[in-house]
């Protein structure tokens, strides 16, 4: 997947600025496919460029002019081509992986702190996740099929980041086992980064 495609599929929803769909990448796609706020904007360009959106400047009083981005007919047979070919499993590239490959050849207790600090990074964004999930869809259910591809995303978000945590409580209690050390006890809630939702 490029980043063109992401935006794309974004501008199916509804017309959006640049920041917008900035925004919309901090607060949803980011959670999947990341790309900084510089990447979208040259993005946009290339984009226009093909003839995949236009841009429309939309006049605003007391503030800068913006430009208000939508799909072209020709956007939306480029996401439907891209839509419609195979998808490409991710591939994991994780220094913490690499790290318990090694084990017998590191320090465990380097090892120990990054894997706590691991484990509240995912619970913090289970946590998040399951906050979004109460807040947008309290019964659980969806309506229409933008609703459900958002509801099936946050689902297997929530899913992913508890499948991490509970996997980084099982390599703390295999490392305390081997060395004979406690588990430390995890941040209390209160302390725990706050996430958006």
């Amino acid at each position: 997947m490029a980043l063109g495609d992401a935006i794309l599929a974004c501008l199916t929803e509804r017309p959006m600025t640049g920041y917008e769909l900035a925004k919309t990448f901090d607060s949803s796609i980011g959670f999947f496919w990341k790309a900084d706020h510089q990447q979208i904007y040259r993005e946009l360009s290339k984009l226009r460029d093909r003839g995949h959106i236009q841009g429309r400047e939309v006049v605003q009083s007391g503030k800068p002019n913006k430009l208000v981005y939508t799909l072209t007919p020709e956007g939306r047979t480029a996401l439907r081509h891209w839509a419609a070919r195979p998808s490409t499993p991710a591939s994991t590239k994780d220094d913490l992986l690499v790290r318990l490959h090694a084990l017998d050849s590191i320090d465990i207790e380097p090892l120990r702190t990054d894997l706590m600090a691991r484990l509240e990074h995912h619970r913090d964004r289970h946590a998040n996740y399951e906050r979004i999930l109460k807040k947008r869809f309290p019964e659980g259910t969806a309506e229409g099929r933008l609703d459900l591809g958002n509801l099936l995303l946050l689902r297997l978000g929530a899913r992913h980041e508890q499948m991490v945590a509970d996997f980084c409580e099982e390599a703390l209690d295999a490392l305390s086992a081997m060395t004979g050390k406690a588990t430390v006890v995890p941040l209390d809630e209160g302390k725990r980064e706050k996430g958006g939702g």
